[in-house]
């Protein structure tokens, strides 16, 4: 995603600060710019999963767990009914019920809606974790662990459930993690979903995502990874009984043009929770409009165990509501202060 940087997604040129400028003040510029930034690429990269989404279907495919009632009996052989190169729309449309499986789409398998019968309908869910043992023996890992795995470009999907069966791990356990989704890929599009895991549900690896009014839930770094992504509409609940996070977002360089945005969402649960835990030294987070429940430590955030990223991250929150937001006028918790201004998030239409 490099070269969609903040001042020049909407055709404009950076401004430099100016060489007096405070370090309140630069980090001012920089909050403006980035949520200005996400708000300029409304019509141009989330817009565009969704209008990908409106191209003419070329094949729908039925999923039924009942033999005989759809095409297949399971979503990953629908998928691999697929050309290993698709380049036209394909819906799969799975029925409601619990599909126990475990589902990967492959890169050059492009272009695959995945629609529920209803995100309380239709659910998909596996239960491994890092600490499982694969094929040859050794474990997962975090990556391999996911329960559905997009690789492909212009994803999408619709009123279903992504689960990880694995419980709420000890604090201090190993090899725990068990992603109930991964995207991999460039545009996709999530809407009216649900992420169910505990530690590291949803694996937002790469690329640049939209999720509107979806569920998400988990317990410690339940949201993570390293892509571009708008949070919109979306209910986050945390389930742990001890300390959890709510995101470990990945951005390790000031050229990354990463970060998570959250609009106009719910952060509800259990426990004592951060809005953000510093994976990367540039990590970047921002909630915008959104209520937070009475259980946000007050700080907000943790750096990793690393106090010089303090320095580097950028996390903040534009007029926030409920008791566990930041309810100071600056409204930023991080290096120096925020801006009072509002920001430009413009939400696109969902399809």
């Amino acid at each position: 995603t490099k070269g969609l940087r903040p001042g020049k997604a909407a055709g404009a040129a950076a401004r430099p600060y100016p060489a007096n400028a405070t370090a309140g003040e630069a980090i001012e510029r920089r909050f403006t710019r980035w949520v200005r930034f996400m708000g300029g690429l409304d019509h141009s990269v989330f817009q565009r999963a969704l209008n990908r989404a409106l191209l003419p279907t070329t094949r729908t495919i039925v999923v039924d767990r009942t033999p005989g009632a759809g095409d297949f009996t399971t979503i990953q052989a629908a998928v691999d009914s697929l050309p290993l190169i698709n380049l036209m729309r394909v819906v799969i449309k799975v029925n409601a019920g619990t599909y126990t499986e475990k589902v990967s789409i492959s890169p050059l398998r492009a272009f695959v809606t995945v629609e529920g019968a209803g995100a309380d309908r239709t659910v998909v869910q596996w239960g491994d974790t890092a600490g499982t043992a694969g094929p040859w023996g050794r474990p997962f890992g975090t990556f391999a662990s996911a329960t559905f795995a997009v690789n492909s470009q212009f994803f999408v999907a619709k009123n279903i459930t992504f689960k990880n069966t694995a419980p709420v791990p000890r604090p201090g356990a190993l090899g725990k993690q068990g992603v109930a989704l991964r995207i991999s890929a460039d545009n996709a599009a999530f809407v009216g979903c649900n992420f169910l895991g505990a530690q590291d549900t949803l694996y937002d690896h790469l690329g640049r995502h939209y999720y509107k009014d979806c569920y998400i839930e988990g317990s410690v770094d339940f949201i993570f990874g390293n892509a571009l992504s708008l949070y919109e509409g979306c209910h986050v609940h945390a389930i742990s009984p001890h300390t959890g996070a709510l995101t470990a977002q990945n951005r390790r360089s000031m050229l990354d043009d990463t970060g998570f945005s959250f609009l106009n969402c719910r952060v509800t649960g259990s426990g004592a929770l951060y809005l953000g835990r510093a994976w990367g030294t540039f990590s970047r987070v921002v909630f915008a409009y959104t209520y937070m429940d009475n259980i946000i430590i007050p700080r907000g955030w943790y750096n990793w165990g690393d106090p010089t990223r303090e320095m580097t991250v950028f996390y903040g929150q534009y007029k926030c509501s409920g008791p566990g937001a930041n309810h100071t006028p600056a409204g930023w918790t991080g290096p120096g202060s925020s801006p009072t201004r509002r920001p430009s998030h413009s939400s696109p239409s969902a399809s």
